[in-house]
């Protein structure tokens, strides 16, 4: 699915009230601060901050282990929040679906590949993974090959082809990348370094119906709308974490179709779920809801815009991804959308250091090798990530400094 957010309605000031920006404390008690770094974790609004203290102070105790008031209660919050993920996802058949929480993305991955991508190969099969997405997109991939190889069970992992100049995966070499072999292909949705839609809908014409896709959404849920009913997101695994969509840190769920291949059912005893969390994550899809993710997107899109509009007419600097994909008025249908990610080097301050000097200025942002499968962790770059709680005055700043370092 490509979200596409016109640019001409993406001014801030329409689509994000500062009313949202006033409901986190963390924001609002640090106005000298510019938190520019929600790709890495989210802040949170006071109705999520409330829900878990309300929990923890009337109702706290573990789930489907008692039969008392309080226990009750904290089961049907964790069953509740299950059909919450499906509504929240646009899930068009919530009956044969499953929703499984975890800590996060990474766990969530690794549960598909080790609970149900494992058993299902034999010798000789295919997958296609992304080789320079987000490391925890890469390496579940990997250790079920050595699983498999552990059980005398031959596998070939093949890479996800790049357009080299946008980031964007080539989905014309896809096409013939795909073999009778290919049982299974995951994707990101929205990349966590060049910040641009990754085009999940040509992935599916490419591979055909019956191949299963995993849908990397870290960067996506609590971003922008995602919706499974759409066609063009016909994956069969949305996986995301909840820390990146406003809940608390340690919580994360793995959305299952159950229609290609066999039900996702994770192995092993399941213990304690994360509890507190699954409340948080709770009132969190209650919050994106009411605050409307398409106009949380188009925030964040008009801001990256008026950064990268700006900034790549510095010559001391250079945009990763396709640094033309939000130029205002720029016709270019295949362009690569890029949504709140905006990530760039100075040609000659190293990035790491670049990080310090934002920071003495108030800006926190993100800058190191950004956990990229197969880049250099020596060859670090700066990663502005944009959220409903930033503002212009926020992005004017930023740019100020920039320019006086170029």
């Amino acid at each position: 699915m490509s979200a596409v957010y016109p640019l001409r309605e993406a001014g801030p000031g329409s689509n994000a009230p500062r009313r949202l920006r006033e409901e986190f404390p963390i924001v609002t008690a640090h106005p000298e601060l510019a938190y520019l770094d929600s790709a890495a974790t989210s802040q949170k609004p006071r109705a999520v901050l409330d829900a878990v203290q309300t929990y923890l102070t009337t109702s706290n105790a573990n789930a489907g282990r008692g039969t008392y008031p309080w226990a009750n209660r904290t089961t049907e919050v964790v069953e509740r929040a299950r059909q919450r993920v499906k509504e929240f996802l646009g899930d068009p058949d919530p009956a044969r679906s499953s929703v499984h929480f975890t800590s996060g993305t990474t766990e969530g991955l690794r549960t598909v590949a080790r609970d149900w991508l494992v058993p299902l190969l034999t010798d000789g099969d295919e997958i296609l993974v992304p080789f320079a997405d987000h490391r925890a997109n890469l390496e579940p991939w990997l250790e079920a090959r050595r699983l498999l190889a552990e059980r005398g069970t031959d596998i070939r992992v093949r890479a996800l082809p790049y357009q080299t100049a946008s980031g964007d995966y080539d989905h014309r070499a896809l096409a013939d990348a795909v073999t009778p072999r290919t049982r299974f292909v995951a994707v990101t949705h929205v990349h966590h370094v060049y910040g641009g839609d990754m085009n999940v809908h040509r992935i599916r014409a490419a591979v055909g119906p019956h191949v299963p896709v995993c849908l990397d959404a870290a960067q996506s849920v609590g971003h922008l709308p995602v919706d499974v009913g759409d066609p063009g997101l016909d994956v069969d695994f949305v996986v995301f974490s909840g820390h990146k969509a406003m809940a608390l840190p340690g919580t994360g769920a793995v959305w299952a179709r159950d229609t290609r291949g066999p039900a996702l059912r994770p192995g092993g005893w399941q213990g304690t779920p994360n509890t507190v969390g699954i409340v948080s994550l709770l009132a969190a899809l209650d919050w994106l809801d009411e605050a409307g993710p398409e106009r949380i997107a188009r925030h964040a899109v008009g801001l990256a815009t008026r950064l990268t509009d700006r900034l790549r007419h510095l010559d001391a600097y250079e945009i990763l991804g396709c640094p033309t994909s939000l130029a205002a008025g720029t016709p270019l249908p295949e362009s690569q959308r890029r949504q709140g990610i905006v990530t760039f080097r100075h040609r000659g301050i190293p990035s790491d250091d670049l990080g310090f000097i934002l920071f003495s200025h108030g800006f926190m942002v993100r800058a190191d090798s950004l956990c990229q499968a197969g880049a250099d962790p020596t060859e670090g770059a700066v990663r502005v990530s944009l959220h409903v709680y930033n503002t212009e005055e926020e992005i004017d700043r930023l740019l100020d400094v920039l320019e006086s370092l170029a």
